[in-house]
């Protein structure tokens, strides 16, 4: 059994103010027992428009945005999972990347494969899509842990790869920029993947204004067992593996995939 918290907050230009409330959400969530702390996606830094802003404020994994996360770690005794605005040397663009930080340093980083092309706005004309590597978990409290990212959670194959590389949890943190039907959106599709998966999802989302909110946690038959609306703070359940196992022995849909389907014969 291991104690999850999702931390929902409205990360902003300043790098120094965001590391301090997600300090301060790290802090709040242990007190309540959590193990591993997830927060959204940019929380290094959010501008209102994604532009050459985020070019001049992203730093490499061992900058002091990440070294501060560990700090934070080491602090409350949490994992800390977290965006960042990854700089590549001798590029343009930067990398979306998610990283989980331990006290003894990153545990595991996920550079985001699907950028948000979508709804009118053009991600790919700052973020280079990360490369396709094995699917990205790290293990904390006995279970294993699955990293994706916003957009991601429109592709259920990103989600499928996780479970099939033992995840238990899948977590997710995400910017989902508000809209008409996009909340709605938002939470059903974490529901589904929780769902078809049979595992457990954790999505943090920014704070309104320039994010849609609801972060929540999803258990593998597709329950809430936590979640917030619009407001900063934190929410905490427990994950555990063997609900995980419980679940599939009812529901063994993962197992009785058709794999030939998918290439020819």
């Amino acid at each position: 059994m291991v104690s999850v918290a999702i931390a929902q907050f409205a990360p902003g230009e300043d790098k120094s103010s965001n590391i301090a409330e997600l300090r301060k959400l790290a802090i709040v969530a242990t007190h309540r027992g959590a193990q591993v702390v997830v927060a959204p996606e940019y929380s290094m830094f959010t501008a209102k428009r994604l532009d050459d802003r985020y070019r001049a404020a992203a730093e490499p994994l061992d900058g002091k945005f990440v070294n501060d996360v560990q700090s934070i770690a080491r602090e409350t005794g949490a994992v800390i999972v977290a965006g960042v605005a990854e700089s590549q040397p001798d590029d343009a663009h930067i990398y979306n990347t998610v990283v989980a930080v331990g006290a003894d340093g990153i545990l595991a980083a996920y550079r985001k494969i699907h950028l948000y092309d979508a709804f009118g706005f053009h991600e790919s004309e700052i973020v280079s899509p990360g490369p396709i590597t094995d699917p990205v978990v790290f293990e904390a409290g006995g279970a294993t842990f699955g990293i994706q990212t916003c957009y991601d959670l429109r592709f259920p194959e990103i989600t499928r790869r996780l479970a099939i590389a033992g995840a238990d949890v899948v977590l997710i943190p995400a910017q989902w920029i508000p809209g008409p039907l996009k909340e709605d959106h938002w939470t059903t599709l974490i529901r589904a993947r929780a769902i078809e998966n049979t595992v457990f999802v954790c999505a943090a989302d920014q704070a309104p204004p320039l994010g849609a909110g609801h972060s929540m946690i999803v258990d593998p038959m597709g329950i809430t067992l936590s979640s917030l609306g619009e407001q900063v703070g934190t929410s905490v359940a427990e994950i555990s593996p063997d609900r995980v196992a419980e679940v599939r022995l009812k529901n063994p849909s993962l197992s009785h995939r058709r794999i030939n389907m998918y290439k020819p014969e």
